[in-house]
């Protein structure tokens, strides 16, 4: 019977760093010594935990489909709206892409990895490769499109803007949804694609190659299971297909940023909302409701509307361009500083579809024909390819091209490990 072994080095995500596989307590975290990426997770979450919580996790969205989480009361009549109101209600105004795209990432993304975790420990008890490898794909590519915790600030922005028109009554999903979150935050925080590998290999009982420091032959390792090998287009172990090349993923970014800051201007002048009350029309592009409500004294979801819809796409668009000349002219500063700044680009961007949902939602809660009547206006086709492109560009990118150029001499490093809180 061979021994299941796994490589003695690991390469980091972010710099591409080659470093030494280190015994790693449990209360401790590892981290790349030049670019200070976690490498390891020190905390030995068992699969069946993730199992029992990705379980909980489809029994809490039965009530979240079947019971609305908001209504209101408006000339004697009320309104409700559940998560998919707002998305039938986009498909019949003829919004498609923009429901499926509040579909996607309010509801099936968060359903298909939470289904993803337990087809993903099926494979291990069947020993399935096939459906380990399919389950993983889809953790590794869904939880950065995970929305739930936005869906729920759009709902407290609908709420505040609600509240001078009517009568707000919260319903059982807002609580729920709530739980929801936080179950899948868990399950994003928990699920290891790496350690799945791991037992997968050792169920199976498969040997993989061992590296040195000293390795003549160029290394790559996989960005979804870690397995480190040489050079190959897939993965030896999970298939999935190893990132693009240097020429590769600056021509993808390059694209998707291009197509992002196109659609930004008529994201910004073409209307994204209309609102019909006491018989007059009112057409709002983003800016224009920010200023309504700072004129109607919503401060506060002014500057949330502004930040997330003007501030972050554009702050995206500009954070990539410089990383993308800093790439270009190779610059040998501030690496780190231009890690984090990367980093917090691909957080932030999930952050401008608060817009979008809080047009879903508004659009089932305001009753159509009666006094107050609101429908999308086609702004919100070209903002919602902003956040679309925008996600993309961060995701082409690889990030250790911004280490290409970093004069780091001290190759043979090993795994510095920090207690974790």
């Amino acid at each position: 019977m061979p021994n299941v072994s796994e490589p003695n080095i690991r390469l980091c995500q972010g710099c591409g760093l080659a470093v030494s596989q280190q015994a790693i307590q449990n209360n401790q975290n590892a981290y790349c010594p030049r670019c200070d990426t976690q490498l390891y997770r020190g905390h030995r979450h068992s699969c069946s935990g993730d199992l029992a919580l990705a379980c909980v996790s489809i029994l809490l969205f039965i009530p979240v489909i079947l019971y609305p989480f908001l209504s209101i009361r408006l000339f004697g009549e009320y309104i409700s709206a559940t998560l998919l109101d707002g998305v039938v209600l986009l498909f019949k105004e003829g919004f498609a892409f923009v429901g499926l795209l509040v579909l996607f990432c309010g509801f099936f993304v968060p359903l298909l990895h939470t289904c993803c975790v337990v087809t993903a420990n099926m494979a291990l008890k069947t020993r399935n490769q096939t459906l380990m490898r399919y389950s993983m794909n889809g953790i590794y590519h869904l939880k950065h499109w995970m929305m739930i915790d936005v869906y729920i600030v759009s709902i407290a922005i609908c709420c505040f803007k609600l509240t001078d028109y009517s009568d707000l009554i919260f319903g059982l999903a807002l609580p729920v949804l709530g739980i929801l979150q936080l179950v899948c935050l868990a399950l994003v925080i928990r699920v290891s694609p790496r350690k799945y590998w791991q037992k997968m290999d050792t169920a199976l009982h498969i040997s993989r190659p061992t590296y040195t420091m000293n390795s003549v032959t160029p290394l790559l390792d996989c960005p979804q299971c870690h397995l480190v090998q040489t050079h190959t287009t897939h993965c030896l172990r999970c298939q999935q297909k190893m990132k693009l090349t240097a020429t590769g993923s600056l021509q993808a970014t390059w694209a998707y940023l291009l197509v992002a800051s196109i659609a930004l201007i008529p994201a910004n002048l073409i209307p994204i909302s209309i609102l019909f009350t006491n018989g007059s029309r009112i057409e709002d592009t983003i800016y224009t409701g920010v200023i309504s409500l700072v004129n109607n004294d919503m401060l506060a979801i002014a500057v949330i509307i502004f930040v997330a819809s003007i501030v972050v796409p554009v702050a995206k668009i500009l954070g990539i361009f410089y990383l993308l000349l800093c790439i270009h002219f190779k610059r040998t500063v501030f690496h780190k500083q231009r890690m984090m700044l990367f980093y917090i680009v691909k957080w932030i961007g999930k952050w401008s579809m608060v817009d979008l949902f809080v047009m879903s939602i508004m659009l089932t809660l305001v009753d159509r024909g009666q006094v107050l009547n609101f429908t999308p206006g086609y702004g919100a086709v070209a903002f919602a390819i902003v956040v679309i492109f925008t996600m993309l560009s961060t995701d082409a990118l690889d990030p250790r091209l911004i280490w290409k150029n970093h004069s780091y001499t001290h190759l043979n490093s090993t795994l510095t490990g920090n207690t974790s809180a």
